[in-house]
């Protein structure tokens, strides 16, 4: 059987999450067996990609006003062609917090998704805020969680103990929450407790200035190699005030690690895994959580989530993408 071609269209290669997720479709065996993917640059707002030789396109762009000329000119020039659009960013705390103008954000995504034959949210919560409000076809949305390979840090040996080195790991930007963190931790008082902060971003200075004086608080730069970040931990915090799902929720399950997330968006998928859910953002809230799990007795050795993300994001994408062969029609608006 010819394999399908899939495209995947990106504006920010960057390293980050995105780019992980991108990188594990195309290398994963589960995912290339049927299926050859390659990787396309599109610069933001250009009409640059043109035709291409695929049976698949991927979009993995951040939907803007902007880009929509952009999307209907690929769609013209790609006929044939089944368009998929990967929703990384938006999600209902995200739109709380950084929208002003509601119902045009929501006329602006309703317009761009339609353009696109199927919809991927990245969490079960985001899907169910997209199906919600309306933002999407019920018959064009689909859930697949974000995954990257998770091998390596399965393999860790688990911590024994207390807890002792939490680790805050992502952009230093205000969507991670990581102000509200380091207050949190100054608030409490255990001399053998240490925060481990791992990321760059443009909060850095602020961060650093807030943690000041705080022996206790490291802030150890870009985790170039996650696996190794996650070895000198024995608990991770995500205390973001939006967050479509969070690789570093699963990575830290199947590390065998603890794992504390705020009860916003996709953060909420993975408290079946094993997470515990902080029910409030406040500075409070997060300082009790911290106390209570360095308290907390030690436990037995544990290992990692068994649980098989990988297995369950290649069955959803392969049952998706191999499917492109079926008579596929343009979407109206929702």
């Amino acid at each position: 059987m010819k394999a399908v071609r899939v495209t995947h269209l990106v504006d920010d290669t960057t390293a980050g999450g995105v780019m992980r997720v991108i990188d594990h479709m195309m290398t994963a065996p589960d995912l290339t067996r049927d299926a050859e993917h390659s990787l396309l640059e599109v610069r933001r707002n250009s009409l640059s990609a043109g035709h291409l030789k695929a049976d698949v396109i991927i979009s993995h762009l951040a939907i803007s006003w902007r880009l929509m000329p952009v999307l209907a000119a690929l769609r013209t020039l790609n006929p044939r062609a089944r368009f998929i659009h990967v929703e990384h960013s938006y999600t209902r705390s995200f739109t709380a917090l950084n929208v002003r103008r509601k119902r045009r954000f929501g006329a602006l995504l309703r317009a761009s998704y339609a353009m696109f034959h199927d919809v991927v949210a990245v969490s079960t919560a985001q899907g169910e805020w997209l199906r919600t409000e309306g933002l999407v076809r019920r018959a064009a949305l689909h859930v697949i969680p974000s995954c990257v390979d998770l091998t390596a840090f399965r393999a860790l040996v688990p911590p024994v103990g207390p807890v002792r080195t939490i680790g805050a790991i992502g952009r230093l930007e205000p969507q991670k929450g990581f102000d509200v963190l380091i207050k949190a931790f100054r608030a409490t008082r255990n001399p053998a407790v240490a925060l481990h902060i791992h990321g760059q971003g443009s909060e850095e200075t602020l961060l650093r200035e807030l943690a000041a004086g705080d022996p206790r608080i490291h802030f150890k730069g870009f985790a170039a190699d996650p696996v190794a970040a996650m070895a000198c931990l024995d608990a991770v915090v995500m205390p973001s005030r939006w967050e479509a799902y969070g690789l570093v929720a699963i990575e830290t399950l199947a590390a065998g690690r603890r794992l504390l997330v705020n009860n916003v968006d996709g953060l909420t998928d993975h408290v079946p895994q094993g997470a515990t859910l902080i029910d409030a953002a406040t500075t409070t809230r997060w300082q009790s959580a911290l106390e209570d799990l360095t308290a907390a007795p030690p436990r037995a050795r544990q290992v990692g989530s068994a649980y098989s993300y990988e297995k369950q994001f290649a069955n959803r994408w392969n049952a998706l993408c191999l499917s492109c062969g079926r008579k596929t029609q343009y979407l109206a608006p929702v």
